[in-house]
């Protein structure tokens, strides 16, 4: 998988264009600001626009859903647990569990709550990513004392899918740099007070 990372905005949020080949399918991760640079690589590079997959509804991560989507007539993912915040169409509700597949490569959506109730990551075991919004950053986790938020759901979220993660997993989160979960086991001290830092080795 190749990945086009686009930053914008007063809080630098991070999108993404995952593709494998020019002139091949694409997806977009998260366009929160300036669609048409999202427009102008995929026209650039020829690629098959496949659909919009948003990891939650906040404003700084779905700004250029709509000028991106009108120009190519692409569906939208979005958790069910976030539509009503969203309040607009939503053409694939997701639930956690779908696969989603860039031509031969299968990319698992996991619902992954805690920064809202329908966050979500997408998993590509093949690249050893993971598009991981608000959940998790290098350094710390995403908010939770925001509407749809909730404390409890993000230490769940931590101990029960994040740190099933092998080391090698690269995360590519929502804003700021990403790295590999070896690195978030060395640095992240949120993640590491919710899990312990010797709960992933001893499992």
């Amino acid at each position: 998988m190749k990945i086009k990372r686009l930053t914008g905005g007063d809080l630098e949020s991070n999108g993404y264009i995952l593709y494998r080949r020019q002139g091949g399918a694409c997806y977009v991760v998260d366009p929160g600001y300036n669609p048409r640079s999202f427009i102008r690589f995929i026209e650039e590079m020829d690629l098959d626009m496949k659909g919009i997959l948003l990891t939650h509804h906040h404003p700084d991560h779905v700004g250029g859903v709509e000028k991106i989507k009108e120009t190519f007539d692409c569906p939208v993912s979005l958790h069910r647990a976030d539509m009503d915040r969203y309040r607009r169409p939503v053409e694939i509700p997701l639930e956690g569990g779908e696969r989603i597949w860039l031509e031969e490569e299968p990319i698992d959506v996991i619902h992954t709550p805690g920064h809202t109730a329908g966050g979500v990551c997408y998993y590509a075991e093949k690249s050893k990513t993971a598009f991981t919004g608000d959940t998790i950053f290098n350094v710390d986790l995403g908010r939770t004392d925001l509407a749809g938020g909730s404390k409890m759901q993000m230490i769940a979220t931590c101990r029960n899918i994040i740190n099933r993660w092998s080391n090698e997993i690269f995360i590519y989160p929502g804003h700021g740099d990403g790295c590999t979960m070896k690195k978030v086991r060395e640095i992240n001290t949120e993640f590491l007070g919710i899990v312990g830092e010797q709960s992933w080795q001893s499992n």
